[in-house]
């Protein structure tokens, strides 16, 4: 089952960085006291009392003027309605009830998604609590006092949030249809990728960057096999600010990427591949998911024998960090090499659920590093004494080693390839985990 999503909304300078940068336990996000400064990360992995679960911050509001914050709000308010299964909207009870928090809630409260009301900088409990009782104004529950800079209530706040997410016997897992996420920028084909496959026009599709608001679920069948194509949301028109653009194709990738085993990355062949392009991959990269890269619009691009070949390299060299991803060149708009898809996605798929025996595992362990010995520093060599694998989507292994200083990536990656010659593994990422034990433990 997919991890539950929580979002936190909240007006400029009420705290929102500083709770997310608590919560994740690390300094990932700029805090300043002057509003609009966060820019950099958008969601974080948390876990609490053993429920994992993404944390997004909406952020990018620009306070030029009164109108300009309520209409951003109002735009943060509605990614996190679209994406989020629980809603934390943060106040600030030093400059206390005003308008637009007011207008925000309501349209919250509207959604009849859960919202956990927070009151941030109550640094004093015992002072400061008549000034929180104004926000039950809000209409939207009992307001949870807070301090994020001095950690205060955030247990409490936590244990809120966590009420709201899905049992884990949910009905989601005993669906096991190939659910494949269709990611990337605004206006490389992504809809018009789905309507093909479909053969009728569902999704709208305009060159307008943005003119697909909410995740789309479209189920198609394909020699008598249902397969699950989730459409990510794309852009509102209305948002100019390029930060912003991408940080709500971000948030709304990230929503569909928890759902699906395999994401097939559109990027635009007329364009190239971007930075951009490797931020929407790495969403996917982290979260183990199996990697299609479609290059769309080939149709549109002039070719010689050396053009595929020169593509695939820059694609390589720009997505340097999942070498392992699939690549192939298609044209949306007339079907080119589009039935290939289903065939990707079913090995990626059986892929990403193999098992190798442990004895087999370590059969191909010994020769790998028979022919190449491990790395060593200070005359201390690395011994890897075996491995086994403990789980798959992704497959992961656990390597056992005399000293985890002297596992290399580099070495790990070599190990990594003499699996992939032996299983494929295709599509897929592979997971390592090194653990210590002394010779005499085993």
């Amino acid at each position: 089952m997919s991890k539950p999503i929580v979002a936190v909304v909240g007006r400029p300078n009420v705290g929102k960085s500083t709770l997310f940068n608590c919560l994740c336990g690390q300094q990932i996000s700029i805090v300043k006291d002057t509003p609009g400064v966060t820019r950099d990360r958008i969601y974080a992995e948390v876990t609490w009392l053993d429920k994992a679960f993404t944390l997004i911050d909406t952020g990018g509001i620009e306070p030029d003027s009164r109108d300009i914050i309520l209409s951003q709000m109002r735009e943060q308010a509605q990614i996190a309605i679209d994406t989020a299964d629980v809603i934390v909207f943060m106040t600030d009870v030093k400059q206390g009830l005003v308008d637009s928090d007011a207008k925000v809630a309501d349209m919250l409260r509207r959604s009849h998604k859960p919202v956990v009301l927070c009151v941030n900088k109550v640094d004093n409990f015992d002072k400061l609590m008549p000034d929180v009782y104004e926000f039950y104004n809000l209409g939207i529950g009992d307001p949870m006092p807070i301090s994020a800079i001095s950690k205060l209530g955030l247990g409490d706040l936590l244990d809120e949030v966590i009420k709201y997410f899905p049992e884990e016997a949910d009905t989601t897992e005993e669906d096991d249809r190939p659910k494949i996420a269709v990611i990337g920028k605004p206006n490389v084909g992504k809809s018009s990728l789905i309507n093909k496959l479909m053969g009728k026009q569902r999704v709208i599709v305009s060159n307008i960057a943005g003119t697909t608001r909410d995740a789309i679920d479209t189920v198609i069948k394909y020699n008598k096999k249902d397969y699950v194509f989730i459409d990510t949301a794309g852009l509102r028109r209305k948002s100019k600010i390029k930060e912003d653009l991408e940080r709500y194709s971000i948030i709304r990738t990230v929503a569909a990427v928890e759902r699906c085993d395999v994401a097939i990355l559109v990027i635009d062949a007329t364009e190239g591949v971007t930075e951009q392009d490797a931020k929407i991959a790495g969403i996917a990269h982290e979260r183990g998911k199996g990697i299609i890269i479609a290059v769309n619009k080939w149709d549109a691009i002039e070719k010689n024998d050396k053009t595929i070949y020169e593509f695939t390299n820059k694609i390589k060299d720009t997505l340097s960090f999942m070498p392992y991803a699939e690549i192939m060149f298609i044209s949306a708009q007339t079907g080119q090499r589009l039935p290939k898809i289903y065939e990707l996605v079913d090995e990626i798929i059986d892929s990403q659920t193999m098992r190798i025996p442990t004895g087999v595992l370590n059969e191909i362990l010994t020769e790998a590093v028979a022919m190449k010995q491990p790395p060593s520093d200070k005359g201390k060599r690395l011994k890897i004494y075996y491995m086994t694998q403990v789980s798959v989507k992704p497959p992961t292994f656990v390597m056992f080693v005399n000293d985890k200083e002297l596992t290399h990536f580099s070495y790990t990656r070599y190990i990594e390839n003499r699996i992939r010659e032996s299983f494929g593994f295709r599509g897929t990422p592979i997971r390592f985990i090194n653990r210590e034990r002394k010779e005499k433990d085993l």
